[in-house]
This record gives structure tokens, C-alpha cells and sequence, in this order.
């Protein structure tokens, strides 16, 4: 049994001790003396929060595969451990071996989200690793970040040695090969990023240097040695069917937050929503095969015992297989205890089909993302999604038997006006109406209408990167006028209305669009108590307003400012795929409020084509138009 790193008397003080001893089910423990490279793997939340991200399950499993690689997780330690760690001086340790994440030669974090960053310096601070790239010494971990929010590393650049920009499957044995290499060949830490720096991907910081525009903007970013190339190119999987997928998923002892089997179907999307940046980055659109997906939706549910599975994509009606997969899940698991879930469904005639085959219908409710109220501000953001749509959607599931029904919108989009935010209540009037419009006696009880509102963060590669962003007390505006109009509904007992905190979303906006001078603030604010700031319990504002403050660093520059369509940003040195040129014309075509057709209907030209795969070869665009042309 192997010894734990924390005393019986210390898990005696905190809560779910399970989230720090290791030991789960298909868990990986390898001798590190029979291994070259030791990789620990850190999704910077809690336990909980961290287990149920897919990528780290991904990873975790395909550097396993190697014998020479031992890769162990860590997580953020909760509240209750992390004074008892500092007190004690206990350094933060992995799941597996129990041992400190600093005799690692890796520590590779996933940044899944904006306000992880001060969880990111947690892991480091108790990791005893210096927080900052350029005091790390040679017998330090070499500390990767990746994921989402590496597509503008910039305001975490001072404490990270490198990045990787893309998906994980593709490089990152390049790396750790090259890593090998120069360890054998007694080469140093600089010899080894220098040499990192040649791979397609890797971006280092410490290699650039920013200068700045008396006016705060950015003037140039410039390589400052022969090996960093002046453009990072994200890395992808072309043929999904050729990726690394789970062997044997970890299963936890205590319940997390996705506590299933999570069957990634596709990666990608055609939609084109002009505020979503999960839409352009993982552009192109590439699917599995449906017997790929069979195969491991067998192999991971026998190897779990789970009894749920979940179909994974940003948006899964547009899988072109969906039927045949799901009527396979049906058939294969019927009577079996297994349950199937289905996010990110459009609601039409067939997915209401689907979902009342493999839901219960009594105690589940529906989900629409109308994000706008008005069908002009729909038009804007490019949803794709009619009032007609919404409403006969809406229909159809209270006819097959739902009466409950949860709205997702944004507030301060570009171009919002007051009649845009009034039609949030207006439209979840409408639904409530089709609802009573179906004979009293085929109802299933009341229904209830909940509408949410998040605040509009505007994210780099997106087009609305150009986008100025509302301040607090204008975000906070516009929530009231919308709850004013909810009252005025005539079945307002039937509707609810719930906002997102306005302060985190202006600090959220903050950390998106920063650059380096933002990562002054970020440590400023850790070394004050800033810690699990996604968390509202534990988010402090006022410790945020004070870092800024010390640090002479502007909120409104980076948030409310009007940016110029030739200024240059922080992460343009990355090519994400979707080009410059194609999300200036995306910019244009929202404020002209035109819609732009999904790429299975019409090529755009976004760039994607170069990565020679995906939807950009299923050879279903128009010839000849010009997005066809912009694309070649």
C-alpha cells in the first residue's frame, strides 16, 4: 500500500479526503525508476471540477501507453487543505505516487477558463516551484500550459516556459522526445526550450519581447532568437479515427462533476456564432466514424461499470451519424441501467425523438440557447435560430410531454438595443403561450420557463474581438430592464429569470483580451488572497480593484475601449486557422446584421482548408463563390 503524503490527521480535518489519496478505479501507477519522463498532469480546480474534464482523461491515457512516460494528475487543493499545506510546508503532491510535483520533469496545466489564473499560481506557490519562468532553476519542472485559454497565453507569459497551441494529441511526444534527447545528451533547460521552440505549436515566452504604442496598444511582437518562429500554428487532428482516444477512463470514488462515460463524437462546428470562440479555434468540423464510436462506447462503459454515457461536441445534431450511434446505444443497452445524455442538441423533431426514447421525461427539463431576444440581434451573433424555430421546438416538446424549459441568453452584445434585451422576456412569454395553447387536459401540470442571462465577453478569434465590452453598472442596467419586463408578463408565475455576477464578467474580459502587463496584476492578487475566483463564495472583487490599482494597470483599456480594425493584439502572432481578414469581414457582416450560412451550406473562407481535413473536404460547398475562392 503506498504511504500518502498527508497524515491521518490531516485527512481527519478536511472534507473528501478522496480528492487527494489517489487509488481510483483504471488509475495508472508506474515505477519512476523504469521511466525516462515523468509528466504531471494539473487541471488547476478542484478535484471534483478536474475529474470530469475530457482532455486530461485524453492525455492521461495516451502518454500512459508509453512505457517511458509515467503521467499522474494533480489538482488544485480546496480551501480547508491549502493553509495546512502552507503552514506545514507540505509540497503539493500527485494523486498516483503521492510524490512532490517539483521532482517532476513536467507540469502541464490545462487553462480551461479565465478565472483559474490565480489557481494556476496555487499550484506553482505550493508546488515550491517560482512562480516566475526566468527564476526556474535546472532541476525545476519544465511547466506547459494548453488548452481553451493558451489561445492568448500572454497575460500568464512570465510564469509558464512554454505553451502548446492546439490539441494534445499531436506534438506533444515531439516534445517529450526532444525532451529525452537533450537530457541524454547533457544539454541545459535553455538548450531544451530553444530546441522546443523549433516545434510546430510550442510557443515560449521568454523567446519574444512586446514593445507598446505610447497610447498602451500594442506596437510589435518580435521573436528575439532564430529558433522562435514569428507565427505559432495550432496543431490538429485531421482523421479523428487516427487519435489516441481513453483505454480506460478513471473512475472516482466520490461524485464529480461529469460522473460519466464521456464519447467525444466529434470535434468542431459549422455554426459560425460570431461570439464563440470554442467555434472558431476548433475549427474544422471533424467527426469519427460511427464504428469507432461503437467500439469505444463498449470498451469504456465494461471497463467503468458507469451507467451513464454522454455524447460529447460543442454541437451534436450536426453529426452526421447521430442516428445510427444513438439507435445502437438504445439497442445495445436496453434493460441494462445505462442512461444516455445528449447536450448540446438543436430542438427539432428528431432530437425530441431521441431524447424522449432516453430521458424521463417527468424529471427532465429542455434546454434552448436562443442567446438573443430579438431575431436582429439573433441575425448579429449569427445564431442560425429563428423565432419560428424556437417556438416550434417548444411546441413539439410539450406535445411529446416536457413542461419544463431553460432559456440561455446574453446581455451587451454588440449592437443590443433596449427592445433586444425586453425581448428576452418577451420570448420566454411566447414559449410559456404555446405551452397553455395545448388542451388543458394533455398538459402535464404547469410550466415552467427558467430564462438566464450571462454578460458578453468578447473573445480573441472571434469577430467580435473588435467589440467594445459593457462596464458593470451597465451590464447591471440591462438586467433590470429585462426583469422589469418579466414582470409585466401576464404569466409571470410561470417565468423565472436569473443574471450572471457582473464583476466577475468585467474581470473575465480583462483576462481574455490582456497581455503581458495583465500578469502583474494576476500575482498582485494571488499574493492578496485571489483564489478560486470562479467560485462566487470565494471571489473577491475588491482584492481584484486593489491589484489593478497597485499595478497602474487600466480595467477600461482592455474592456470598454473601441479597438481599430488595424490594431494588433496580444495573440496575433497565433494561427488559430480562422484568418484576420476572415473575421474582419465577420465583424462587418454583424454590424450589417447579415447572416452567414453554416459551412456544410456555403464555404466562408475562414482558413481552416489548409489544415486538409474535416467538413472543408466533404466537398459540400457552393463552387465558385467567394468564400470558396477565400478558402482554397
Amino acid at each position: 500500500m503506498k504511504k500518502l503524503a498527508l497524515s491521518d490527521e490531516i485527512l481527519l480535518q478536511i472534507q473528501q479526503p478522496a480528492r487527494y489519496i489517489g487509488g481510483e478505479i483504471n488509475e495508472v501507477v508506474k515505477d519512476p525508476k523504469k521511466v525516462d519522463v515523468r509528466f504531471a498532469m494539473c487541471f488547476p480546480d478542484v478535484y471534483e471540477i478536474g475529474m470530469s474534464h475530457l482532455g486530461i482523461q485524453i492525455l492521461y491515457s495516451m502518454f500512459n501507453r508509453r512505457e517511458d512516460i509515467a503521467c499522474e494528475r494533480v489538482y488544485s487543493p480546496w480551501m480547508d487543505l491549502d493553509p495546512i499545506m502552507r503552514e506545514k510546508k507540505i509540497p503539493l503532491f500527485t494523486l498516483e505516487s503521492q510524490e512532490p510535483v517539483k521532482n517532476f520533469d513536467f507540469l502541464g496545466i490545462t487553462l480551461q477558463y479565465e478565472m483559474c489564473y490565480t489557481n494556476v499560481l496555487q499550484i506553482l506557490d505550493l508546488s515550491q516551484i517560482p512562480l516566475h519562468a526566468g527564476e526556474r532553476g535546472e532541476d525545476d519542472p519544465i511547466v506547459i500550459g494548453g488548452g481553451p485559454c493558451a489561445y492568448n497565453p500572454e497575460p500568464l507569459a512570465d510564469f509558464f516556459d512554454l505553451f502548446y497551441i492546439g490539441e494534445g494529441e499531436t506534438v506533444y511526444f515531439k516534445l517529450i522526445d526532444c525532451y529525452k534527447e537533450n537530457k541524454a545528451q547533457g544539454g541545459s533547460r535553455l538548450d531544451f526550450l530553444k530546441k522546443a521552440a523549433r516545434i510546430p505549436g510550442i510557443y515560449v515566452p521568454a523567446f519574444y519581447e512586446p514593445s507598446y504604442h505610447e497610447d498602451g496598444t500594442l506596437k510589435a511582437f518580435t521573436p528575439k532568437i532564430p529558433e522562435a518562429p514569428a507565427v505559432i500554428t495550432k496543431q490538429l487532428v485531421v482523421n479523428m479515427d487516427e487519435a489516441d482516444y481513453i483505454d480506460n477512463p478513471l473512475v472516482p470514488y466520490i461524485r464529480v462533476t461529469q460522473d460519466r462515460v464521456v464519447l467525444e463524437i466529434q470535434r468542431g462546428c459549422i455554426r459560425g456564432c460570431r461570439f464563440c470562440q470554442a467555434g472558431s479555434v476548433y475549427r474544422p468540423l471533424r467527426e469519427h466514424s460511427l464504428e469507432y464510436l461503437k467500439r469505444y462506447a463498449r470498451h469504456m462503459l465494461n471497463s467503468t461499470g458507469q451507467e451513464e454515457i454522454s455524447l460529447s461536441s460543442l454541437s451534436s445534431s450536426d453529426y452526421t451519424q447521430l442516428e445510427g450511434l444513438v439507435n445502437f446505444l438504445i439497442d445495445e443497452y436496453k434493460g441494462k441501467g445505462v442512461n444516455i445524455s445528449l447536450p448540446s442538441l438543436r430542438i427539432d423533431a428528431f432530437s425530441l425523438d431521441v431524447m424522449s426514447k432516453v430521458q424521463d421525461i417527468k424529471k427532465s427539463s429542455l434546454t434552448f440557447a436562443p442567446e438573443a431576444g430579438s431575431q436582429r440581434l439573433r441575425d448579429v451573433i449569427n445564431k442560425g435560430l429563428t423565432e419560428d424555430d424556437i417556438l416550434k421546438g417548444a411546441r413539439e416538446a410539450f406535445e411529446a410531454g416536457w413542461n419544463r424549459v431553460k432559456l440561455y441568453f446574453m446581455l451587451g452584445l454588440p449592437t443590443e438595443r433596449r427592445e433586444d434585451m425586453e425581448g428576452i422576456a418577451l420570448l420566454s412569454e411566447k414559449i410559456a403561450e404555446e405551452y397553455y395553447e395545448i388542451p388543458k387536459d394533455q398538459r402535464q401540470g404547469k410550466v415552467q420557463v427558467v430564462a438566464s442571462s450571462s454578460f458578453f465577453v468578447p473573445k480573441p478569434f472571434t469577430p467580435f474581438q473588435w467589440a467594445r465590452m459593457c462596464t458593470q453598472e451597465e451590464f447591471l442596467e440591462r438586467a433590470a430592464i429585462v426583469r422589469g419586463k418579466f414582470r409585466e408578463m401576464k404569466n409571470f408565475k410561470s417565468l423565472k429569470y436569473n443574471w450572471h455576477e457582473a464583476e466577475l464578467t468585467v474581470l473575465e474580459g480583462v483576462l481574455a483580451r490582456g497581455d503581458r502587463r495583465v500578469g502583474a496584476v494576476i500575482e498582485e492578487a494571488y499574493k492578496n488572497g485571489a483564489i478560486y475566483d470562479s467560485w462566487s463564495e470565494y471571489f473577491d472583487n475588491d482584492v481584484w480593484m486593489k491589484a489593478f490599482e497597485a499595478c497602474g494597470v487600466s480595467i477600461d483599456f482592455y474592456t470598454t475601449r473601441e479597438r481599430s480594425l488595424d490594431e494588433l493584439f496580444p495573440w496575433d502572432f497565433i494561427d488559430a486557422g480562422v484568418s484576420k481578414e476572415f473575421l474582419k469581414r465577420e465583424w462587418e457582416n454583424a454590424l450589417n446584421e447579415m447572416v452567414t450560412p453554416n459551412c456544410r451550406r456555403r464555404c466562408s473562407g475562414c482558413g481552416a482548408k489548409k489544415f486538409g481535413g474535416g467538413v472543408c473536404y466533404e466537398g459540400r460547398q457552393a463552387a465558385g463563390s467567394h468564400g470558396e475562392e477565400a478558402g482554397a
